[in-house]
Formats: C-alpha cells, sequence, structure tokens
C-alpha cells in the first residue's frame, strides 16, 4: 500500500455530533422472558466529525464500533444520549419524521456479497435510493446511476448485471456507488475493506479519498486494521469495552500514544519493514464481558501499569493536550 498522500484538513459545522450515546442490550431468562441483565454494548460515547473528515473508529472485535455507527444512522435505537446529523437532533424522531434525514447519511457495508440484492441489476441497486428518497424523473434518474457507475470505476454498461457476475472489490464500488447516490454528507464505511483483497483494497481506499477531495464528505470509518487506518484518517478514535479511551489526530495516536490500550494496539500491528523494531506489548487475560463490565476502570484487568486507584475509580476522558483526549488517571 502506498504511503498516503497529505490531506487538506477539515473545516466548517460538524456533520455529525455525538453525546454520550449509549445502547444496551436487555438480557432476558425464564419462562416470564424477565430482564436479568444489560449488555452495555456501547456505554457513553461522544465524537464530533467535521465536513471532509475521516474519523476511524478502532478497537478489538465485540468493542462496540459497529454498533456506534448503526446508532448514528438511526438503524437502532439508542438508549440514552445525543445525535445531531446535519445540525438536527435525530436522536428520538420517529421513523417517518427521520425519513427525509436518511439521504444525508449513508452507509458501506463490510460485506460486499450480503449487502447486494442478487436479485436486482446494478442500475436498480444504485437508483434505489433515488426511487427511494428524490423525485427525479426515471430518465435523470438512468442519467445520474450511469455516472455514478462510472465515477467509481465501472462502466454505465454495468448497469444491467448482476451483482454475482461481479468481483468483490466492484461489489464493494458498488456499495459505494449506492451509497454517494443522495449525495450524502456522512458515510459510515464498517470494516468497508477488511473482505478484499490487499491490492484491491488500495484502489477502494483511494477511490474513497478521491471522492472525499472532490465531495467534501465525512467518514465514520470502522475498523480494526491499523494499517488501512493510517493511511485514510485524519483523526483515530480508541474503543474498549463500549468506551472512548483515547482520541486524536493520526501523527498523534501513532507517534505518542497515551492510553496502554492504545500502545498495545499499535504494537501489535504488523510493520511492513523487517529491520524495524517495536517493542512488543502483550496484554494478558481476555476482554471482559459488556454485560458484567470491571469497575473503576474497564481496562484495569489487563493493563500493565494498573494501580489500585484503576480498580475502583472510573477515568474521565480529560484533554492531555490540544485535541489530545485520553481515559486514564497514570498519564497526563
Amino acid at each position: 500500500m502506498n504511503p498516503p498522500a497529505p490531506m487538506s484538513a477539515p473545516v466548517g459545522a460538524p456533520v455529525v455530533e455525538v453525546t454520550d450515546l449509549a445502547k444496551h442490550f436487555p438480557v432476558h431468562r425464564g419462562v416470564l422472558r424477565r430482564e436479568v441483565a444489560r449488555v452495555r454494548a456501547v456505554d457513553g460515547v461522544s465524537l464530533s466529525i467535521l465536513p471532509g473528515e475521516t474519523l476511524c473508529l478502532v478497537g478489538e472485535s465485540g468493542c462496540g464500533k459497529s454498533t456506534v455507527g448503526r446508532l448514528i444512522l438511526r438503524l437502532m435505537q439508542p438508549t440514552g444520549g445525543r445525535i445531531v446529523l446535519g445540525g438536527v437532533d435525530v436522536t428520538t424522531l420517529g421513523e417517518a419524521a427521520m425519513r427525509p434525514h436518511r439521504r444525508h447519511a449513508q452507509m458501506v457495508f463490510q460485506d460486499p456479497y450480503a449487502s447486494l440484492n442478487p436479485r436486482l441489476p446494478a442500475g436498480t441497486i444504485v437508483g434505489e435510493p433515488l426511487e427511494n428518497y428524490s423525485d427525479i424523473s426515471a430518465a435523470a434518474r438512468t442519467e445520474k446511476v450511469a455516472a455514478l457507475l462510472e465515477r467509481v470505476g465501472l462502466s454505465a454498461q454495468a448497469m444491467g448485471r448482476y451483482a454475482f457476475e461481479f468481483s468483490g472489490g466492484q461489489r464493494q464500488r458498488l456499495g459505494i456507488a449506492r451509497a454517494l447516490a443522495l449525495d450524502p454528507g456522512l458515510i459510515v464505511a464498517d470494516e468497508a475493506v477488511s473482505a478484499l483483497d490487499v491490492s484491491v483494497q488500495a484502489q477502494v481506499l483511494n477511490l474513497l479519498m478521491d471522492l472525499q477531495e472532490e465531495r467534501g464528505i465525512a467518514y465514520l470509518f470502522i475498523s480494526h486494521d491499523l494499517g488501512v487506518v493510517e493511511h485514510i484518517g485524519h483523526r483515530i478514535a480508541v474503543m474498549y469495552l463500549g468506551q472512548i479511551v483515547e482520541l486524536a489526530d493520526k501523527a498523534t495516536i501513532f507517534d505518542r500514544p497515551l492510553h496502554p490500550y492504545t500502545e498495545a494496539l499499535i504494537a501489535a500491528a504488523p510493520v511492513a519493514d523487517p529491520r524495524a523494531r517495536r517493542e512488543r506489548l502483550v496484554l494478558e487475560g481476555d476482554i471482559p464481558s459488556p454485560m458484567n463490565p470491571p469497575t473503576g476502570c474497564r481496562f484495569h484487568t489487563r493493563c500493565p501499569i494498573a494501580v489500585a486507584r484503576c480498580q475502583t475509580e472510573v477515568p474521565v476522558l480529560r484533554e492531555a493536550a490540544p485535541g489530545h483526549v485520553v481515559s486514564c488517571h497514570l498519564r497526563p
């Protein structure tokens, strides 16, 4: 993968602002289906994304990354917190009231094989959002779909082909074209390149970056691959067990991480240069259950520098430097 090109600094009012976002899934047992516990999948997440900015959300599987993306798009109802999309509070809007706002935020899914309807031709798949959320004529819709297919690297002649006739990378380009159809301000990309070959990953990432440069789209890019994140991101938010533990610009996260969990993630990432040496940091134990998270700092059961205070006192996400926030008692 080639080194990332310099990216212009994003400016303007946030496309999306999230405050204390939470999603708890009830656990029912017994004949009467009584609630006996709650899975705290997302538990107090706050973030914002500017136009033209890519905020990458990283962390181990099960930390709540994908749930955050689905909550922001209102594909599920949050348990608590606030979601402001394009300056409008959409947190509690019903389905009918939410409908006009859906065109402003779209999603590119992880699996390009499962996210496209195999019974529909490519032209119908890409044009479906226009048919549902706009009133343009059939001719204008066909013209726009052809232009979108051309823009993502497919030909207009592909409109009549079905999803199974495309390769994985081509299917993901179809998914991107579909997400672009309504000219959204925000795209949530949930592991959008993880199912693709490495060479195809680079092509799709470069396409996303070019589209961002052209259209000023904001991305919430959800990934576990730090190499991909380093290529596309402006800022990085690190999640652990439903909470953000560190958030800063890309260079700061990779060069000067503060949270022990962030350090462990970076230490575990593969290094392309075999001569480069990176201190190995091995975390002990497994991730605790989000149904019964640890008291105090949620990371203290695996943290190599934890002290007694970490077991009882919840650390506050605070600013360690301008634009750099961290949730750790022992780091400045």
